[in-house]
């Protein structure tokens, strides 16, 4: 296969799938490791895609585009790595926790597997997935039902309805974006809705956003900064981003990852 057959065969695995993997891709093409970052380059050259760790992604969405989940899972992976190591340090046994959607909240769930007498309410299908595969006796998950968005979150007034009858120790959500003027954002209504039912049943608000977040809008606000009792994000975050945060937010949580 020529270069540009193979990068046109690329980028249409991109168009549809969000996002793919350096390693998928090597596999796929039966080519070396750097011959598949040469064609991404090609592409990013070209604005066609954005190179990401791991692999590559469409271009950056506006604020009412909404990445699948299979694309924002190839970005900034050990940074949601490090960041789920820290918030898994907040849960203890016996807890009732709830997450919510998103690719960070989804490598958290991994490492909860161990955690005794967990009862864990969620609306995302992929933390639902990954506790199914890990499963224990003394462990209740609740998935609540709704509407599917691309990031594969359950939504709308069937998941309103579950959430709004429960109470929860602490809430670990993902967001979109987060900016001083904006709060915590996502670009999907109905999403929006459904978190601030997930904050409305929990003591504690644990926000968990990788750098990347900063000044990301999305078009409708869960909540603003202050709300959160602690935020945990990475040390790619900018310094005047740490003291705008850390003036906001209950606690500032910034760990190593990358």
């Amino acid at each position: 296969m020529l270069a540009r057959q193979r990068q046109t065969a690329i980028l249409e695995l991109i168009r549809q799938h969000g996002g793919v993997r350096v390693s998928h891709l090597v596999s796929r093409f039966g080519v070396s490791d750097m011959t598949i970052r040469r064609d991404l380059e090609v592409l990013a050259e070209l604005g066609l895609v954005d190179k990401v760790h791991g692999g590559a992604t469409l271009p950056g969405p506006g604020s009412a585009e909404e990445p699948g989940f299979a694309a924002k899972s190839v970005r900034q992976q050990a940074e949601k790595r490090a960041i789920a190591g820290r918030a898994a340090a907040l849960v203890e046994p016996g807890m009732a926790v709830a997450l919510s959607a998103g690719t960070t909240t989804a490598a958290l769930a991994t490492l909860l597997a161990d955690v005794r007498g967990l009862t864990v309410v969620t609306n995302s299908i992929p933390v639902a997935d990954a506790l199914h595969q890990n499963p224990r006796a003394d462990r209740t998950v609740v998935l609540t039902g709704g509407i599917r968005t691309p990031s594969d979150a359950l939504t709308g007034p069937v998941a309103e309805a579950a959430i709004g009858s429960l109470n929860v120790d602490v809430l670990f959500l993902g967001v979109h974006g987060m900016s001083p003027r904006t709060g915590f954002t996502t670009p999907n209504l109905l999403e929006a809705g459904t978190n601030r039912c997930l904050i409305e049943a929990s003591r504690r608000l644990v926000v968990l956003a990788d750098h990347t977040k900063w000044e990301t809008v999305g078009m409708a606000t869960i909540a603003p900064l202050s709300e959160a009792d602690v935020l945990v994000t990475d040390a790619g975050l900018p310094p005047e981003a740490r003291a705008q945060l850390a003036e906001q937010v209950g606690e500032l949580v910034v760990v190593e990852g990358g």
